[in-house]
C-alpha cells in the first residue's frame, strides 16, 4: 500500500473507489483482508486528515454514485472524523490532560520490558506483532484492526492506553489529536465510562477471513476508570467580518487552499506552516514528517500554478508574520504552539465545523440524527 502525497492522486483514489468499490462499502468495511487488498475501503483518511480533500468533496461525490439512503454507513463514517473533532473543540483540556498524562507514563515505562517488546512487534500475539509491522511499513491500519490492536495493547498486553496513543501518532499518516486520542479512550472505557472494547479470537479471525491462528487474549477484562470528567466550555468559531488584504497562514489540516471556503478572498500572501518534531510534544517518524512535508509542498505547487503568492515556513517563524489570518488548525500541535507563545491571531473557521460542532455536546448516536441536515447544505 502506497500513499502518494498529492491531491491529484487522492482525487483518483476517490474517483476509483467510489466508481468500483462503494457498492460493497456496508458489507464489506469490517474486513481486514491484508494490506495488499484494501478495495473493501476508501483509505482516504491520510488525505482527509490533511485536508487535501475534504468531507464536502468525498460526500458529494458518493452521493453522486448512490441516494443518501444507499450511502447512510459511508456518510457516517466519513463525518466520524468531523464529530470527533468538534467533541474535543469543546472539551480541549482533555488533550492537554492527555499529553500531561503521557509525559509522566513515558518515564515511567521508557525502560519497560513489555513496553519495549510491544512497539518493536516482539510479542507472543502474532496477529499484533504483524500490525506493529504493518503500521511501521504502511503508515495505516483498517479501522478495525486499530480496534483490536488498541483493546489488545490495553487489556492484554496490560499497557497504559496513553503509551499506545502515542505509539498511533507517531507513525499514522492520518493520525490526530481527536480521532486518535477519542478512539484509544473509548477502547479503554474512559470516553464513555464503563462501556470498553474488548477484542475478541472469534472477531479476530472472522474478519480477517482466517489469516490468524491460536489468538490468547485477555477477554473479560474490566473497563479502564478515570475519574476525571469534563464540562464543555462553551466556544466563538465566528469568523471575523473582514477578511480581505491580510495574511494567512494555512497548518497542515488543511492542504487545499483552492477548495475551501475562503478560496475567493483576496489575501496578501499564504504561508503554509511546517511543524518539526522539536516544536511537538509527540515526535513523529521520519516518513510521517516527510509525508506532511510532501502534502505542503503539493500544496506549494498548485498555489503557484495558481500565481498565489505563497512560502513554506516553519513554525517556529509565524512570530514574525504580521497583520493575518489562520485556517483554524484545531486542538492539536499546532494550536498548543500558538496558545504556549499567547500568540494573538484570528481563525477562520470551516462553515462544516461551524454547523456541525454544535451537535457534538453529546454522543455520536445523538450527532447521527443531524447528518442528513449537514449534508444537505453541501453545495
Amino acid at each position: 500500500m502506497i500513499f502518494e502525497a498529492s491531491r491529484a492522486k487522492a482525487l483518483n483514489q476517490l474517483d476509483n473507489f467510489v466508481k468500483n468499490n462503494l457498492t460493497e462499502y456496508s458489507r464489506l468495511r469490517n474486513f481486514d483482508f491484508g494490506p495488499e487488498k484494501r478495495s473493501n475501503v476508501s483509505c482516504l483518511s491520510p488525505y482527509i486528515t490533511h485536508g487535501i480533500i475534504n468531507e464536502q468533496e468525498v460526500i458529494k461525490k458518493s452521493l453522486s454514485k448512490f441516494s443518501f439512503s444507499k450511502n447512510e454507513k459511508f456518510i457516517q463514517e466519513v463525518l466520524w472524523r468531523t464529530y470527533w473533532k468538534g467533541w474535543l473543540e469543546l472539551r480541549p483540556n482533555v488533550w492537554t490532560d492527555y499529553l500531561l498524562e503521557l509525559n509522566k507514563i513515558k518515564n515511567e515505562f521508557q525502560n519497560n520490558q513489555n513496553y519495549l517488546s510491544a512497539i518493536e512487534g516482539k510479542t507472543n500475539i502474532d496477529c499484533f506483532n504483524e500490525w506493529v509491522k504493518e503500521l511501521k511499513e504502511n503508515n495505516y491500519l483498517h479501522n478495525h484492526t486499530r480496534m483490536w490492536f488498541a483493546s489488545i495493547w490495553i487489556f492484554t498486553l496490560e499497557l497504559p492506553w496513553q503509551l499506545g496513543a502515542e505509539f498511533f501518532m507517531q507513525h499514522l499518516y492520518d493520525g490526530d489529536a481527536a480521532s486518535n486520542t477519542l478512539g484509544w479512550r473509548w477502547v479503554a472505557g474512559v470516553q464513555t465510562q464503563g462501556k470498553h472494547y474488548l477484542a475478541s479470537e472469534w472477531n479476530i479471525k472472522k474478519f480477517t477471513n482466517n489469516r490468524f491462528q491460536n489468538i490468547k487474549l485477555n477477554e473479560n477484562a474490566p473497563p479502564k476508570v478515570s475519574e476525571k470528567s469534563y464540562q464543555i466550555i462553551k466556544q466563538d468559531f465566528n469568523n471575523p467580518p473582514n477578511i480581505e488584504d491580510k495574511n494567512l497562514l494555512i497548518f497542515e489540516n488543511n492542504l487545499s487552499f483552492e477548495i475551501t471556503d475562503f478560496k475567493d478572498n483576496n489575501f496578501k500572501k499564504i504561508y503554509l506552516v511546517s511543524n518539526s518534531n522539536e516544536n511537538r510534544s509527540i515526535k513523529l517518524s521520519e516518513k510521517l514528517v516527510k509525508f506532511k512535508s510532501l502534502l505542503i509542498k503539493d500544496q506549494e505547487q498548485r498555489l503557484n500554478d495558481q500565481s498565489i503568492d505563497c512560502q513554506i515556513i516553519n513554525i517556529s517563524e509565524i512570530t514574525n508574520i504580521e497583520n493575518c489570518f489562520a485556517l483554524y488548525p484545531t486542538v492539536g500541535e499546532n494550536l498548543d504552539y500558538i496558545n504556549s507563545n499567547e500568540l494573538k491571531i484570528n481563525f477562520l473557521y470551516r462553515n462544516l465545523d461551524q454547523l456541525a460542532w454544535q451537535y457534538c455536546n453529546k454522543g455520536f448516536f445523538n450527532f447521527k440524527n443531524y447528518i442528513p441536515k449537514i449534508v444537505s447544505t453541501f453545495n
